[in-house]
Protein backbone atom coordinates (compact mmCIF):
# COMPACT_ATOMS: atom_id res chain seq x y z
CA UNK A 1 0.00 0.00 0.00
CA UNK A 2 0.84 3.80 -0.33
CA UNK A 3 -0.53 6.96 0.94
CA UNK A 4 -2.92 8.97 -1.34
CA UNK A 5 -1.58 11.45 -3.65
CA UNK A 6 -1.13 14.94 -3.39
CA UNK A 7 -4.47 15.80 -5.71
CA UNK A 8 -7.45 14.04 -6.42
CA UNK A 9 -8.12 15.59 -9.01
CA UNK A 10 -8.65 13.30 -12.14
CA UNK A 11 -7.17 14.53 -15.56
CA UNK A 12 -9.80 15.57 -18.44
CA UNK A 13 -11.21 12.72 -20.51
CA UNK A 14 -9.29 13.86 -24.08
CA UNK A 15 -6.87 12.70 -26.08
CA UNK A 16 -3.22 14.37 -26.40
CA UNK A 17 -2.94 16.76 -29.27
CA UNK A 18 0.78 16.52 -29.06
CA UNK A 19 -0.06 13.38 -31.38
CA UNK A 20 -0.42 13.84 -35.13
CA UNK A 21 -3.42 11.45 -35.20
CA UNK A 22 -5.35 9.28 -33.01
CA UNK A 23 -3.60 6.40 -34.75
CA UNK A 24 -0.27 7.32 -33.53
CA UNK A 25 -1.63 8.14 -30.03
CA UNK A 26 -3.07 4.45 -29.53
CA UNK A 27 0.29 2.87 -31.17
CA UNK A 28 2.48 5.03 -28.81
CA UNK A 29 0.02 3.43 -25.68
CA UNK A 30 0.28 -0.16 -26.81
CA UNK A 31 -2.89 -0.21 -27.87
CA UNK A 32 -2.12 -2.15 -31.32
CA UNK A 33 -1.19 -5.23 -31.05
CA UNK A 34 -2.38 -6.70 -34.29
CA UNK A 35 -4.85 -5.39 -37.30
CA UNK A 36 -5.60 -5.15 -40.62
CA UNK A 37 -3.72 -3.32 -42.93
CA UNK A 38 -1.87 -0.58 -40.58
CA UNK A 39 -1.66 2.50 -43.30
CA UNK A 40 -5.14 2.09 -44.46
CA UNK A 41 -6.35 2.26 -40.94
CA UNK A 42 -4.29 5.39 -40.65
CA UNK A 43 -6.18 7.22 -43.55
CA UNK A 44 -9.40 5.62 -42.23
CA UNK A 45 -8.69 7.17 -38.71
CA UNK A 46 -7.49 10.40 -39.74
CA UNK A 47 -10.19 11.09 -42.11
CA UNK A 48 -13.79 11.77 -41.94
CA UNK A 49 -15.60 10.52 -39.01
CA UNK A 50 -16.89 6.39 -39.58
CA UNK A 51 -18.61 3.80 -37.19
CA UNK A 52 -16.65 1.17 -35.51
CA UNK A 53 -18.21 -1.64 -32.68
CA UNK A 54 -16.65 -3.35 -29.81
CA UNK A 55 -18.57 -6.39 -28.39
CA UNK A 56 -19.01 -7.57 -25.01
CA UNK A 57 -20.94 -10.86 -24.18
CA UNK A 58 -23.36 -11.22 -21.21
CA UNK A 59 -21.21 -14.33 -19.81
CA UNK A 60 -20.70 -12.68 -16.67
CA UNK A 61 -22.99 -9.99 -15.07
CA UNK A 62 -20.32 -7.30 -14.78
CA UNK A 63 -17.47 -6.36 -17.20
CA UNK A 64 -13.98 -6.51 -15.83
CA UNK A 65 -10.47 -4.88 -16.34
CA UNK A 66 -9.74 -6.80 -19.68
CA UNK A 67 -13.04 -5.34 -20.90
CA UNK A 68 -11.77 -1.96 -19.64
CA UNK A 69 -9.01 -2.06 -22.27
CA UNK A 70 -11.69 -1.81 -25.18
CA UNK A 71 -14.20 0.44 -23.60
CA UNK A 72 -11.54 2.93 -23.22
CA UNK A 73 -9.96 2.92 -26.56
CA UNK A 74 -13.41 3.00 -27.95
CA UNK A 75 -13.94 6.25 -25.83
CA UNK A 76 -10.70 7.51 -27.47
CA UNK A 77 -11.91 6.91 -31.05
CA UNK A 78 -15.57 8.58 -30.04
CA UNK A 79 -13.09 11.86 -28.77
CA UNK A 80 -11.30 12.06 -32.31
CA UNK A 81 -14.69 12.15 -33.52
CA UNK A 82 -15.64 8.51 -35.34
CA UNK A 83 -18.78 6.79 -34.22
CA UNK A 84 -19.33 3.93 -31.81
CA UNK A 85 -21.65 1.28 -31.23
CA UNK A 86 -21.47 -0.83 -28.41
CA UNK A 87 -22.86 -4.16 -28.53
CA UNK A 88 -23.95 -6.65 -26.14
CA UNK A 89 -24.30 -10.12 -27.12
CA UNK A 90 -27.94 -11.15 -26.53
CA UNK A 91 -27.47 -14.55 -29.06
CA UNK A 92 -23.29 -14.62 -29.03
CA UNK A 93 -24.00 -14.96 -25.06
CA UNK A 94 -26.26 -17.86 -24.76
CA UNK A 95 -23.03 -19.26 -26.21
CA UNK A 96 -20.18 -17.84 -25.46
CA UNK A 97 -17.10 -17.72 -27.36
CA UNK A 98 -14.48 -20.72 -27.14
CA UNK A 99 -12.56 -20.93 -23.44
CA UNK A 100 -8.90 -22.64 -24.13
CA UNK A 101 -9.76 -25.65 -21.95
CA UNK A 102 -13.20 -26.50 -21.50
CA UNK A 103 -16.88 -25.92 -22.76
CA UNK A 104 -18.60 -23.09 -21.15
CA UNK A 105 -21.43 -23.66 -19.00
CA UNK A 106 -24.34 -22.50 -20.75
CA UNK A 107 -26.62 -19.95 -18.81
CA UNK A 108 -30.52 -19.65 -19.36
CA UNK A 109 -32.27 -16.70 -21.12
CA UNK A 110 -33.44 -15.36 -18.63
CA UNK A 111 -30.04 -14.41 -16.70
CA UNK A 112 -28.68 -13.73 -20.19
CA UNK A 113 -31.52 -11.39 -20.16
CA UNK A 114 -30.44 -9.78 -16.94
CA UNK A 115 -27.16 -9.74 -17.92
CA UNK A 116 -27.35 -7.97 -20.80
CA UNK A 117 -29.34 -5.23 -19.07
CA UNK A 118 -26.20 -5.20 -16.50
CA UNK A 119 -23.33 -5.08 -19.40
CA UNK A 120 -25.39 -2.32 -21.28
CA UNK A 121 -25.48 -0.40 -18.13
CA UNK A 122 -21.69 -0.08 -17.82
CA UNK A 123 -20.54 0.40 -21.21
CA UNK A 124 -22.72 3.48 -21.59
CA UNK A 125 -20.99 4.57 -18.52
CA UNK A 126 -17.75 5.00 -21.09
CA UNK A 127 -19.23 7.00 -24.23
CA UNK A 128 -20.78 9.60 -24.68
CA UNK A 129 -24.76 9.88 -26.38
CA UNK A 130 -25.11 13.60 -27.49
CA UNK A 131 -23.53 15.38 -30.45
CA UNK A 132 -23.25 14.12 -34.49
CA UNK A 133 -20.95 10.89 -32.99
CA UNK A 134 -23.34 9.79 -30.43
CA UNK A 135 -22.87 6.47 -29.71
CA UNK A 136 -25.48 3.59 -29.58
CA UNK A 137 -26.52 0.81 -28.58
CA UNK A 138 -26.92 -2.62 -29.80
CA UNK A 139 -27.69 -6.21 -29.23
CA UNK A 140 -27.22 -8.70 -32.14
CA UNK A 141 -30.76 -10.52 -30.33
CA UNK A 142 -31.87 -8.28 -32.85
CA UNK A 143 -31.27 -9.76 -35.92
CA UNK A 144 -30.44 -12.98 -34.89
CA UNK A 145 -33.27 -13.95 -32.76
CA UNK A 146 -35.69 -14.58 -36.00
CA UNK A 147 -33.15 -16.24 -38.10
CA UNK A 148 -34.05 -20.03 -38.65
CA UNK A 149 -31.50 -22.82 -38.92
CA UNK A 150 -32.17 -22.80 -42.53
CA UNK A 151 -31.92 -19.86 -43.18
CA UNK A 152 -28.68 -19.65 -40.84
CA UNK A 153 -26.66 -22.10 -43.12
CA UNK A 154 -27.74 -20.98 -46.34
CA UNK A 155 -27.38 -17.43 -46.29
CA UNK A 156 -24.59 -17.02 -43.44
CA UNK A 157 -22.90 -20.24 -43.18
CA UNK A 158 -22.19 -20.69 -46.58
CA UNK A 159 -19.62 -18.59 -46.72
CA UNK A 160 -17.25 -19.68 -44.15
CA UNK A 161 -15.07 -22.48 -45.15
CA UNK A 162 -14.38 -25.48 -42.65
CA UNK A 163 -10.25 -25.36 -43.05
CA UNK A 164 -9.76 -21.91 -42.47
CA UNK A 165 -12.57 -22.23 -39.17
CA UNK A 166 -10.06 -25.18 -38.02
CA UNK A 167 -7.09 -22.99 -38.05
CA UNK A 168 -8.63 -20.58 -35.64
CA UNK A 169 -6.50 -19.90 -32.43
CA UNK A 170 -9.57 -21.00 -30.00
CA UNK A 171 -10.61 -24.16 -32.41
CA UNK A 172 -7.64 -25.58 -32.64
CA UNK A 173 -6.29 -25.33 -29.09
CA UNK A 174 -9.40 -27.11 -28.19
CA UNK A 175 -9.66 -29.78 -30.89
CA UNK A 176 -6.24 -30.65 -29.42
CA UNK A 177 -7.66 -30.90 -25.75
CA UNK A 178 -8.99 -33.73 -24.18
CA UNK A 179 -12.36 -31.89 -23.75
CA UNK A 180 -12.41 -31.38 -27.33
CA UNK A 181 -15.06 -28.81 -28.89
CA UNK A 182 -18.76 -28.86 -29.48
CA UNK A 183 -20.67 -27.51 -32.44
CA UNK A 184 -22.50 -24.82 -30.35
CA UNK A 185 -18.93 -23.20 -29.73
CA UNK A 186 -17.63 -23.82 -32.80
CA UNK A 187 -19.93 -21.93 -34.41
CA UNK A 188 -19.46 -18.95 -32.35
CA UNK A 189 -17.38 -17.58 -34.59
CA UNK A 190 -19.87 -17.11 -37.56
CA UNK A 191 -22.49 -15.32 -35.25
CA UNK A 192 -19.47 -12.73 -34.48
CA UNK A 193 -18.62 -12.47 -37.93
CA UNK A 194 -22.61 -12.04 -39.06
CA UNK A 195 -22.90 -9.14 -36.53
CA UNK A 196 -20.25 -7.16 -38.22
CA UNK A 197 -21.87 -7.60 -41.30
CA UNK A 198 -25.20 -6.78 -40.02
CA UNK A 199 -23.41 -3.84 -38.62
CA UNK A 200 -21.91 -3.07 -41.69
CA UNK A 201 -25.48 -2.77 -43.55
CA UNK A 202 -27.13 -1.11 -40.92
CA UNK A 203 -24.70 1.65 -39.91
CA UNK A 204 -21.82 0.92 -42.62
CA UNK A 205 -19.50 -0.19 -39.84
CA UNK A 206 -16.37 -0.38 -40.80
CA UNK A 207 -13.86 -1.02 -37.95
CA UNK A 208 -14.23 -3.96 -35.35
CA UNK A 209 -11.87 -3.64 -31.58
CA UNK A 210 -11.56 -6.51 -29.53
CA UNK A 211 -8.59 -8.44 -27.76
CA UNK A 212 -5.69 -10.09 -29.48
CA UNK A 213 -7.53 -13.37 -28.20
CA UNK A 214 -9.96 -12.73 -30.11
CA UNK A 215 -8.21 -12.31 -33.85
CA UNK A 216 -9.78 -15.41 -35.30
CA UNK A 217 -13.20 -13.95 -34.79
CA UNK A 218 -12.68 -10.81 -35.77
CA UNK A 219 -11.14 -11.61 -38.72
CA UNK A 220 -14.48 -13.84 -39.60
CA UNK A 221 -15.90 -10.53 -39.55
CA UNK A 222 -13.93 -8.80 -41.59
CA UNK A 223 -13.70 -11.87 -44.11
CA UNK A 224 -17.70 -12.28 -44.49
CA UNK A 225 -18.33 -8.56 -45.13
CA UNK A 226 -15.21 -8.84 -47.66
CA UNK A 227 -17.14 -11.81 -49.52
CA UNK A 228 -20.36 -10.84 -49.14
CA UNK A 229 -20.03 -7.02 -49.79
CA UNK A 230 -16.67 -6.71 -51.65
CA UNK A 231 -15.99 -4.21 -49.50
CA UNK A 232 -12.99 -3.88 -47.15
CA UNK A 233 -13.38 -3.60 -43.37
CA UNK A 234 -10.84 -3.79 -40.48
CA UNK A 235 -10.16 -4.87 -36.79
CA UNK A 236 -8.04 -3.87 -34.41
CA UNK A 237 -6.25 -6.57 -31.93
CA UNK A 238 -5.63 -4.73 -28.23
CA UNK A 239 -2.99 -6.57 -26.23
CA UNK A 240 -3.97 -9.01 -23.57
CA UNK A 241 -2.57 -7.00 -20.55
CA UNK A 242 0.16 -9.44 -18.72
CA UNK A 243 2.28 -8.30 -15.86
CA UNK A 244 5.57 -8.23 -16.30
CA UNK A 245 6.42 -11.55 -14.45
CA UNK A 246 4.06 -13.03 -16.95
CA UNK A 247 1.37 -13.76 -14.98
CA UNK A 248 -2.14 -12.73 -15.79
CA UNK A 249 -3.22 -9.20 -15.20
CA UNK A 250 -6.33 -8.54 -13.17
CA UNK A 251 -7.27 -11.99 -12.25
CA UNK A 252 -6.12 -14.66 -9.71
CA UNK A 253 -7.91 -18.07 -9.92
CA UNK A 254 -12.01 -17.69 -9.80
CA UNK A 255 -11.61 -14.35 -9.37
CA UNK A 256 -11.50 -10.93 -11.69
CA UNK A 257 -11.04 -7.65 -10.93
CA UNK A 258 -15.06 -6.78 -11.66
CA UNK A 259 -15.90 -2.90 -12.96
CA UNK A 260 -19.33 -3.76 -10.73
CA UNK A 261 -18.55 -1.77 -7.21
CA UNK A 262 -20.88 -4.26 -5.84
CA UNK A 263 -18.33 -7.28 -6.73
CA UNK A 264 -15.35 -5.05 -6.50
CA UNK A 265 -15.22 -2.45 -4.05
CA UNK A 266 -13.79 0.99 -5.23
CA UNK A 267 -11.09 0.48 -2.13
CA UNK A 268 -10.30 -2.98 -3.48
CA UNK A 269 -10.01 -1.62 -6.98
CA UNK A 270 -7.94 1.55 -5.47
CA UNK A 271 -5.92 -0.94 -3.76
CA UNK A 272 -5.30 -2.97 -6.80
CA UNK A 273 -3.89 0.16 -8.80
CA UNK A 274 -1.57 0.85 -6.25
CA UNK A 275 0.55 -2.62 -5.87
CA UNK A 276 1.61 -2.30 -9.41
CA UNK A 277 4.81 -3.49 -9.65
CA UNK A 278 7.12 -0.54 -11.02
CA UNK A 279 8.02 -2.55 -14.34
CA UNK A 280 4.35 -2.23 -14.93
CA UNK A 281 3.23 1.20 -13.86
CA UNK A 282 4.54 3.13 -16.90
CA UNK A 283 2.81 0.88 -19.09
CA UNK A 284 -0.65 1.03 -16.61
CA UNK A 285 -0.27 4.84 -17.49
CA UNK A 286 -0.79 4.64 -21.03
CA UNK A 287 -3.67 1.64 -21.52
CA UNK A 288 -5.92 3.01 -18.54
CA UNK A 289 -5.79 6.81 -18.26
CA UNK A 290 -5.81 9.69 -20.13
CA UNK A 291 -2.81 11.47 -18.88
CA UNK A 292 -0.55 13.02 -21.71
CA UNK A 293 2.65 11.73 -22.73
CA UNK A 294 4.02 14.08 -21.04
CA UNK A 295 3.00 13.69 -17.64
CA UNK A 296 3.06 10.27 -18.33
CA UNK A 297 6.78 10.60 -19.50
CA UNK A 298 7.47 12.28 -16.17
CA UNK A 299 6.21 9.55 -13.90
CA UNK A 300 8.64 7.66 -16.02
CA UNK A 301 11.33 9.04 -14.28
CA UNK A 302 9.90 9.39 -10.74
CA UNK A 303 9.79 5.45 -11.01
CA UNK A 304 13.54 5.29 -11.98
CA UNK A 305 14.52 7.93 -9.77
CA UNK A 306 12.39 7.82 -6.69
CA UNK A 307 10.68 4.54 -6.89
CA UNK A 308 10.06 4.33 -2.89
CA UNK A 309 7.87 7.19 -3.14
CA UNK A 310 5.58 5.22 -5.86
CA UNK A 311 3.90 8.61 -7.02
CA UNK A 312 2.61 6.60 -10.74
CA UNK A 313 1.35 3.89 -8.42
CA UNK A 314 -0.87 6.75 -6.66
CA UNK A 315 -1.87 8.34 -9.58
CA UNK A 316 -2.77 5.19 -11.39
CA UNK A 317 -5.09 4.34 -8.92
CA UNK A 318 -6.63 7.27 -8.69
CA UNK A 319 -6.80 7.86 -12.14
CA UNK A 320 -8.63 4.60 -13.08
CA UNK A 321 -10.56 4.14 -9.85
CA UNK A 322 -12.10 7.59 -10.90
CA UNK A 323 -13.16 6.61 -14.27
CA UNK A 324 -14.91 3.67 -13.19
CA UNK A 325 -16.47 4.74 -10.16
CA UNK A 326 -16.55 8.52 -9.76
CA UNK A 327 -14.74 11.08 -7.82
CA UNK A 328 -17.15 10.58 -5.03
CA UNK A 329 -15.89 6.83 -4.88
CA UNK A 330 -12.03 7.45 -5.33
CA UNK A 331 -11.91 10.11 -2.82
CA UNK A 332 -13.19 7.32 -0.09
CA UNK A 333 -10.64 4.62 -0.82
CA UNK A 334 -8.34 6.88 -0.76
CA UNK A 335 -9.63 8.04 2.96
CA UNK A 336 -9.61 4.61 3.43
CA UNK A 337 -5.70 3.84 2.48
CA UNK A 338 -5.08 6.98 4.73
CA UNK A 339 -6.46 5.44 7.62
CA UNK A 340 -5.12 2.23 7.46
CA UNK A 341 -1.44 3.91 7.47
CA UNK A 342 -2.52 5.33 10.54
CA UNK A 343 -2.83 9.10 9.73
CA UNK A 344 -6.24 9.18 8.48
CA UNK A 345 -10.06 9.47 10.22
CA UNK A 346 -11.95 5.96 10.42
CA UNK A 347 -15.06 7.71 11.60
CA UNK A 348 -15.45 9.47 8.27
CA UNK A 349 -16.05 6.22 6.21
CA UNK A 350 -19.22 5.22 4.86
CA UNK A 351 -20.26 1.90 5.75
CA UNK A 352 -19.68 0.38 2.33
CA UNK A 353 -16.14 1.71 1.86
CA UNK A 354 -15.48 0.19 5.62
CA UNK A 355 -16.65 -2.96 4.92
CA UNK A 356 -14.55 -3.11 1.73
CA UNK A 357 -11.83 -2.42 3.66
CA UNK A 358 -12.47 -5.30 6.58
CA UNK A 359 -12.96 -7.61 3.85
CA UNK A 360 -9.69 -7.16 2.70
CA UNK A 361 -8.41 -8.15 6.81
CA UNK A 362 -8.34 -10.64 9.27
CA UNK A 363 -11.51 -10.41 11.39
CA UNK A 364 -13.17 -11.72 14.41
CA UNK A 365 -16.64 -11.05 15.63
CA UNK A 366 -16.79 -9.21 19.09
CA UNK A 367 -19.31 -7.59 21.30
CA UNK A 368 -19.07 -4.06 22.20
CA UNK A 369 -17.99 -5.99 26.17
CA UNK A 370 -15.36 -7.65 25.15
CA UNK A 371 -11.91 -6.36 26.03
CA UNK A 372 -9.27 -4.98 23.51
CA UNK A 373 -6.75 -8.17 24.79
CA UNK A 374 -9.43 -10.21 24.15
CA UNK A 375 -9.91 -9.04 20.59
CA UNK A 376 -6.44 -9.11 19.97
CA UNK A 377 -6.07 -12.90 20.43
CA UNK A 378 -9.45 -13.45 18.56
CA UNK A 379 -7.89 -11.74 15.62
CA UNK A 380 -4.98 -13.64 15.46
CA UNK A 381 -3.13 -9.75 16.18
CA UNK A 382 -1.37 -11.62 19.61
CA UNK A 383 -0.59 -15.08 20.36
CA UNK A 384 -2.32 -14.97 23.59
CA UNK A 385 -3.42 -12.90 26.35
CA UNK A 386 -0.19 -12.40 27.78
CA UNK A 387 1.44 -11.42 24.53
CA UNK A 388 -1.32 -8.49 24.47
CA UNK A 389 -1.12 -6.88 27.40
CA UNK A 390 2.77 -7.10 26.92
CA UNK A 391 1.77 -5.00 23.34
CA UNK A 392 -0.61 -2.74 24.79
CA UNK A 393 1.32 -2.39 27.62
CA UNK A 394 4.40 -1.18 24.86
CA UNK A 395 2.26 1.56 23.38
CA UNK A 396 1.61 -0.55 20.36
CA UNK A 397 -1.98 -1.22 20.31
CA UNK A 398 -4.73 1.38 18.59
CA UNK A 399 -8.44 0.72 17.74
CA UNK A 400 -9.53 2.92 15.22
CA UNK A 401 -6.08 4.40 15.26
CA UNK A 402 -6.64 5.94 18.94
CA UNK A 403 -4.15 4.44 20.99
CA UNK A 404 -5.53 2.06 23.83
CA UNK A 405 -4.17 3.03 26.96
CA UNK A 406 -4.33 0.15 29.25
CA UNK A 407 -5.23 -3.46 29.16
CA UNK A 408 -8.28 -3.29 30.73
CA UNK A 409 -9.91 -1.13 27.82
CA UNK A 410 -13.08 -2.66 26.47
CA UNK A 411 -14.44 -2.17 22.47
CA UNK A 412 -17.43 0.40 23.92
CA UNK A 413 -17.63 2.86 21.45
CA UNK A 414 -15.43 1.38 19.20
CA UNK A 415 -18.33 0.78 16.86
CA UNK A 416 -18.42 2.64 13.32
CA UNK A 417 -20.48 2.85 10.66
CA UNK A 418 -22.07 -0.79 9.32
CA UNK A 419 -20.89 -2.21 13.08
CA UNK A 420 -17.32 -2.64 12.62
CA UNK A 421 -14.04 -1.48 14.15
CA UNK A 422 -10.32 -1.37 13.27
CA UNK A 423 -7.84 -2.92 15.40
CA UNK A 424 -3.98 -2.26 14.71
CA UNK A 425 -0.73 -3.80 16.75
CA UNK A 426 2.42 -2.07 15.12
CA UNK A 427 2.19 -0.27 12.61
CA UNK A 428 1.26 -2.74 10.01
CA UNK A 429 -0.49 -5.69 11.57
CA UNK A 430 -4.12 -4.92 11.21
CA UNK A 431 -7.55 -6.72 11.77
CA UNK A 432 -11.43 -6.37 11.54
CA UNK A 433 -14.06 -6.13 14.14
CA UNK A 434 -17.35 -6.74 13.76
CA UNK A 435 -19.75 -6.27 16.50
CA UNK A 436 -22.81 -8.88 17.05
CA UNK A 437 -26.01 -7.15 16.53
Amino acid sequence: MAAAPDSLTLSPVQNDDSFGSVWDEILWRGLVHVSTDAGELKTLLDGEPITYYCGFDPTAPSLHLGNLVQLLLMRRLQLAGHRPLGLVGGSTGLIGDPRPTAERVLNDRSTVEDWVTRLQSQVSRYLSFEGENAARLVNNLDWTAGLSAIDFLRDVGKHFRVGTMLKKDAVASRLNSEAGISYTEFSYQILQGYDFLQLHREYGCVLQTGGSDQWGNLTSGTDLVHRVERRSVHAIGTPLITNSDGTKFGKSEGNAIWLDAEMCSPYAMYQFWLNTDDADVVDRLKVFTFLSRAEIEHYAELVRDEPFRRAAQKRLALEVTGIVHGEEAVASAIAASAALFGDGDFSVLDAGTLAAVIAELPSAEVAESDTVVHALVATGLCSSASDARRAIAQGGVSLNNVKVPSDDATLAGAQLAGGAAVLRRGKKSLAGLIFRA
